[in-house]
């Protein structure tokens, strides 16, 4: 059956011009949500002006950063990811990235986690995809390896049981295989990581890249590569679980980032050059301050590794924190993770390295303010990030674009259907 090309009144043809290439019919969203209404007014935050990286253009600087949800179907997508996904490139957010998706089974977090490892979940990928794009958004996937920390227990089913956190086979969980750089395991009530061999290296790499494919075949705009929290790409980058002997391993740092630089080239490599490529890191993992001291993964490393990025194809670089050790310790303060970011830049720019012009940045971490969105990304600001991403933010009010616009007085347009509900200008919200 053909998708219509309008809507009719008597008629005659009315101005509700379908969504373009999508397999159903909704409303154009001319422009998009989200979109400034003055582009040109001199005032403007950077945070409501376009922003375009490769072939990719976003109508804001608005970014959902994935969250897992524990919904998924054998890795499948299912109408919650509909709904949860789709509400926000609805309410304006330019980018939605999806939650943690493994590149193979056991690589998720959970049992319930979302995995792009065969071709079945690509058309549920393609589906939430395609309700993203007719509303003028894009979306982006994060690929990842749970490594040690997978086969866990979604967080609700750990509290209800309040025993151990990793899933049992009978519970549909793999603890006898879970994979690392090496055999040590998260904390003494986690259970015991297989040291990867190179087979299993090679193998990982290969499904890294197939999943890649996967993503572009369901209309994926941007592709971020997951090497933060302690997952298994952090297990390889940092000495503190990476006690390997081989060319991926050990004290040397060029061992230790061989995997995920080896991974990001070949992804970059099996993807559209017109498709931009994201990074998460953990900038640190907080282990300067805990003692007994020991060589852990810092800032310093996280410069040195950044200076490397861009020859190997990686576009943004999503800077986040911690989450490899029990014992990391945060001096917490709403900034703690945003300002990484004009650290790492400072240090590039100060050792003249090419990445300080090329390699953009993304800045995370309770950014639940419209003057905090805003200062992230202004130009000439102290962070000057190129995007900022939000989290748990967006769980707590999904129209969070539409609230920071209007206390920023900045007019956006909302989604045609929402027209009649938009807020006064002197509206209190």
């Amino acid at each position: 059956m053909s998708r219509p090309t309008g809507v009719t009144h008597r008629g005659s043809k009315t101005a509700s011009l379908p969504a373009p290439g999508v397999p159903f019919y909704t409303p154009a969203q001319t422009p998009a949500p989200g979109t400034a209404l003055h582009p040109d007014a001199a005032d403007l935050p950077t945070l409501f002006t376009p922003y375009k990286i490769r072939g990719v253009e976003l109508a804001n600087r608005f970014v959902v950063a994935p969250m897992c949800m524990y919904s998924a179907d054998e890795g499948h997508l299912t109408d919650f990811h509909v709904v949860h996904l789709g509400q926000f490139a609805l309410h304006g957010a330019a980018l939605t990235i999806v939650e943690a998706t493994s590149v193979a089974p056991n690589g998720r977090i959970s049992p319930e986690d979302s995995g792009l490892w065969q071709d079945s979940q690509i058309a549920p990928l393609k589906r939430v995809a395609d309700y993203i794009h007719s509303q003028g958004h894009k979306i982006g996937i994060q690929l990842a390896h749970a490594g040690r920390k997978a086969s866990t227990l979604g967080p609700w089913h750990v509290a209800k049981r309040g025993e151990h956190q990793y899933a049992l086979e009978s519970e549909g969980g793999w603890p006898n295989n879970t994979w690392s750089a090496s055999s040590i395991p998260y904390a003494p009530d986690w259970v015991d990581p297989v040291a990867m061999t190179l087979d299993d290296i090679a193998e990982l790499k290969a499904a890294f890249v197939a999943s890649a494919k996967r993503a572009v075949a369901a209309g994926v705009d941007v592709i971020e590569i997951h090497g933060a929290h302690g997952y298994l790409m952090t297990q390889f980058l940092s000495p503190t679980t990476n006690k390997r002997t081989d060319q991926y391993g050990g004290p040397a740092f060029e061992n230790r980032t061989r995997l995920l630089l080896e991974i990001a080239r070949e992804v970059r490599a099996a993807i559209p050059d017109t498709m931009p490529l994201f990074l998460r890191i953990s900038a640190t993992e907080w282990l300067e301050d805990v003692e007994p001291k020991e060589p852990s993964w810092t800032v310093q490393d996280t410069i040195r590794l950044a200076d490397l990025l861009p020859a190997a194809g990686i576009d943004l670089l999503d800077v986040s924190s911690g989450g490899n050790s029990r014992n990391q310790y945060i001096k917490m303060h709403t900034r703690y993770q945003i300002d990484l970011v004009p650290e790492i830049k400072k240090a590039l720019r100060a050792q003249g390295s090419a990445a300080a012009d090329t390699l953009k940045f993304g800045a995370v971490g309770s950014i639940t303010t419209a003057e905090l969105a805003k200062e992230v990304v202004q130009k000439g600001g102290s962070v000057e990030a190129d995007l900022v991403l939000a989290a748990r933010q967006f769980l707590r009010e999904p129209e969070f674009v539409r609230r920071v616009a209007h206390q920023l007085g900045v007019p956006i347009r909302w989604a045609n259907q929402y027209l009649r509900a938009q807020w006064k200008p002197d509206a209190k919200i």
